[in-house]
């Protein structure tokens, strides 16, 4: 029934959903407002990384089903995946997804079917979309199809997760959901649910929720270890040992663009109820202070009153090059609100974006006081310490996500902290 697709934003869950339907036999046009990764990818080059969209991408544009360019097209289906951050406040910025739909509506047409994918507060489809889409002078929900489908992939494994996951779907009406289940199950072997649109948003918001509670449960329990002569990671680990108990890890804060983002949706729409979302925001809001406050704490004790540190890790997670809502530009700012010189190093960010950002490790780590781990990169936990021990002025590493191997790293001379871990302090 649908030949044509236009998905509008080509960023970490727009490109690889194009990629995917194309790859699938739909034509797809793919629509960005950033020229340069419009460029970028007319040239089978990448302003992001996901493995194995290299490859998937090459193929896509080379059998002719993939398009790109900076405005829309008409199309059967058009994909809406563009961001939805948070602003200052807190308040959800929905421009994003008022001016993409605003952007289809010359080229919607009868029988056409409208999906959402980006990650928004409840009532979103009902209160931004539709009031733009009614702007085609279609009968929506009878000439013009409606649905919300968040996605629920984690960078690292979108390919895997857009084929394997579970899929919710939501429609202004049944025959919206209908036609959007069939759409997907192109390629999708996990199960499709349907629900309405307003639950669909409601859904996926709970979902990272959900997460970030958990996540605040986890950091309490590091902070409370700290002084404790507990390591929390040990805790946890043994406590999830129970059948009914699933606790997350605890970290330097919480980043990306949903689990940092989300939970305010709520605490905007309801701020009255939400209150142990709020407190959990908060809490996981305050872990690049109280990581920046360990590191200077670290340091005092040697004795150091204006230490280097080689901070390693910019992205909000290991092995990918995201930086979005990363807890590692607050840990950053509050390193220098501190006094302490750093430097910044990430494998996976391939451009200096920040003023001490280096793509030399020894320049980071050279006459450095302590190395401040922020980001389980795999190359970060097989990484081997011999390399930079002479560069070191103090050897000393601080890791938030203990993903390094403590031995290798004592064996070099360092001395190992653990961030929740006071038991081998």
């Amino acid at each position: 029934m649908f030949n044509k697709m236009c998905v509008v934003g080509l960023g970490y869950i727009g490109l690889p959903t194009a990629v995917m339907f194309a790859n699938h036999g739909m034509k797809v046009h793919g629509v960005d407002i950033n020229e340069k990764a419009i460029s970028l990818i007319k040239n089978k080059q990448l302003h992001i990384e996901e493995n194995g969209l290299p490859e998937k991408l090459e193929t896509a544009i080379d059998s002719g089903n993939l398009s790109v360019a900076t405005t829309p097209e008409e199309a059967d289906v058009f994909i809406i995946a563009v961001p939805s951050p948070i602003r200052d406040d807190k308040s959800a910025n929905l421009e994003y997804v008022r001016n993409a739909t605003e952007a289809i509506v010359p080229y919607v047409k009868k029988g056409n079917l409208i999906i959402l994918e980006s990650t928004v507060p409840p009532l979103t489809v009902e209160k931004v979309m539709m009031p733009e889409l009614e702007k085609t002078g279609l009968n929506i929900g009878e000439e013009l199809y409606i649905s919300h489908s968040p996605e629920r992939v984690i960078p690292g494994k979108v390919f895997e997760e857009l084929v394997n996951n579970d899929r919710i779907v939501g429609g202004i009406n049944e025959k919206s959901s209908e036609l959007t289940k069939d759409l997907y199950k192109l390629f999708v072997k996990g199960e499709i649910h349907l629900t309405d649109a307003t639950t669909a948003e409601m859904v996926k918001v709970i979902e990272n929720t959900y997460r970030d509670v958990n996540i605040a449960f986890a950091n309490e329990l590091a902070k409370i270890s700290d002084s404790m002569g507990v390591n929390a990671w040990e805790a946890i680990k043994l406590a999830n040992f129970h059948p009914r108990v699933n606790i997350h890890t605890p970290g330097p804060g919480v980043g990306g663009h949903c689990i940092a983002v989300d939970p305010w949706f709520l605490v905007e729409l309801k701020p009255d109820l939400a209150q142990i979302i709020h407190l959990a925001r908060n809490t996981n809001d305050g872990m690049p202070l109280y990581t920046a406050k360990k590191v200077q704490s670290l340091l005092e004790d040697k004795q150091i009153i204006h230490g280097r540190v080689a901070v390693l890790g910019l992205a909000f997670k290991g092995n990918i090059d995201d930086m979005r809502e990363s807890p590692a530009i607050e840990v950053l700012q509050h390193l220098a609100e501190l006094g302490l010189d750093y430097s910044v190093y990430d494998p996976h960010i391939k451009e200096n974006n920040l003023e001490r950002q280096t793509q030399n490790i020894h320049e980071a780590t050279e006459h450095a006081d302590i190395i401040l781990i922020l980001t389980d990169h795999d190359e970060f936990k097989k990484f081997d310490p011999s390399v930079i021990a002479d560069d070191m002025r103090t050897k000393m590493v601080f890791d938030t996500k203990n993903c390094i191997n403590r031995e290798s790293w004592e064996k070099q001379g360092f001395e190992v902290r653990v961030l929740g871990d006071s038991k081998n302090s």
